[in-house]
């Protein structure tokens, strides 16, 4: 195998240190000018959420003994995936490859609340009561490494650069907690930016405890499949200060403790359609 570029080698340490820096950054905004006054405990929200991070990273590292990157790599070497049989320039590659598995994780997004067996896992990144970077990486296991297969199979289906997959997840990653900031940006600004990304105020439509609105606006990093496939709302009816956040059957403080987000999937659930 081709030796990989430096970026390649060592993914582990450049998505660490994208991920701190940016949780980093999104933290101090919303303590300077956060969007919302949060309803409840945040050391407690922030603990559990941060701990399910924790324990998705090593469910992926114990069921999935190689990387994505190393699969993409793989798939260069054999010629699998459609970016592998047909030649484009570099930059055009990895920009094509960026847009389909972001294509493919929208249409992932979508099928999670479609599906009820699948809601019953993506409910539980639904049931914060709050909103802020730590949601974005609030979700449960099984989720994440269902995800990771689809991630896995969207590589030997796209077949992108070995950089592109590094670079997705860095996107990724950053984005999930960019849009789920609890923090305030001119309205007029945001008009613009949610052209090119989502933006917080967009996502958090998707969070909204009427279904009307939350079965819209699944894109993470650009909006556009949204606008294409119908599924854009601009603006919560209660206004972003007073819209009520979550589900309506997890809204006792107790669900915010990390065993009550693992067990909230084998709970039972009069509701088994997204909200």
């Amino acid at each position: 195998m081709t030796p990989l570029p430096w970026i390649i080698n060592n993914e582990a340490a450049v998505r660490l240190a994208c991920f701190a820096g940016v949780f980093g950054l999104v933290a101090l905004w919303e303590r300077w000018a956060p969007r919302r006054a949060l309803n409840f405990s945040k050391p407690v929200r922030w603990y559990s959420n941060i701990s399910i991070a924790a324990l998705n990273i090593g469910a992926v590292r114990l069921f999935f003994p190689i990387l994505v990157v190393v699969f993409a790599a793989l798939a260069r070497e054999r010629g699998w995936g459609l970016l592998n049989n047909v030649s484009l320039p570099g930059p055009v590659e990895i920009i094509a490859a960026l847009l389909l598995l972001d294509f493919i994780i929208y249409l992932q997004h979508v099928m999670f609340h479609s599906l009820p067996l699948l809601w019953r896992l993506h409910r539980m990144h639904h049931t914060d009561t709050d909103y802020d970077l730590t949601t974005g990486i609030r979700f449960h296991p099984i989720e994440i490494l269902i995800s990771m297969g689809i991630k896995f199979g969207a590589v030997a289906l796209i077949g992108p650069p070995p950089e592109a997959t590094v670079l997705f997840e860095v996107i990724l990653n950053g984005a999930a907690m960019f849009n789920h900031g609890n923090i305030r940006i001119p309205v007029a600004l945001d008009r613009v930016l949610r052209w090119f990304v989502v933006t917080p105020d967009m996502h958090r439509v998707h969070h909204s405890i009427y279904p009307e609105e939350s079965r819209n606006n699944f894109g993470f990093n650009v909006p556009w499949w949204d606008y294409l496939f119908g599924t854009y709302f601009a603006q919560p009816r209660d206004g972003h200060e007073r819209m009520d956040i979550g589900i309506g059957q997890f809204r006792d403080p107790r669900h915010l403790h990390a065993l009550s987000l693992i067990a909230q999937p084998f709970m039972r659930d009069d509701k088994m359609m997204a909200s």
